[in-house]
């Protein structure tokens, strides 16, 4: 065996694998991985504009967080003005009340002592009568007139 001949065989040899490889191997290969790479880059795109878009949903649901916030601090000022005016209007109603009352005890005080001084002229009226009696019964003596009248402003 000649060992050029072995060598020449094996280059033949080599050159056949090379060119089957590249003629049936090396594209369908060479198509996977591009398909491969493919996928990944769009993967990759597609995941930076899932990043984009979870950035724009978190920032509208920042604001719509902020607007409920603001809403929710309006509303609760608004529940402590209306407490607020409440219990001013219960003030200004009970001082109404208050005044109200007043003016009604001080009318039946009046008329109670009305009543009083009636009942009064009345008790007082009819010891001037009685007095005026035992007066007209008794001898007319001056001495006697003054004891009278001073048992008479006892008795008042």
């Amino acid at each position: 065996m000649n060992p050029n001949m072995t060598f020449f065989g094996q280059m033949l040899s080599f050159a056949i694998l090379v060119w089957f490889t590249m003629k049936f191997i090396w594209p369908p290969l060479n198509a996977a991985i591009e398909a491969r790479q493919k996928k990944i880059a769009e993967g990759l795109a597609n995941a930076e504009g899932a990043e984009v878009l979870i950035q724009q949903a978190q920032a509208q649901a920042d604001e719509v967080v902020r607007e409920a916030r603001t809403k929710a601090n309006e509303v609760i000022d608004q529940a402590h003005q209306r407490a607020n005016q409440i219990v001013d209007q219960a003030k200004t109603d009970a001082m109404v009340e208050g005044t109200r009352l007043k003016a009604l005890a001080d009318a039946e005080i009046a008329a109670a002592a009305d009543r009083a001084r009636e009942e009064l002229r009345k008790q007082v009226s009819a010891l001037a009568v009685s007095g005026a009696e035992k007066l007209l019964k008794r001898e007319i003596d001056a001495n006697a007139h003054k004891a009278l009248l001073d048992e008479l402003a006892a008795e008042i």
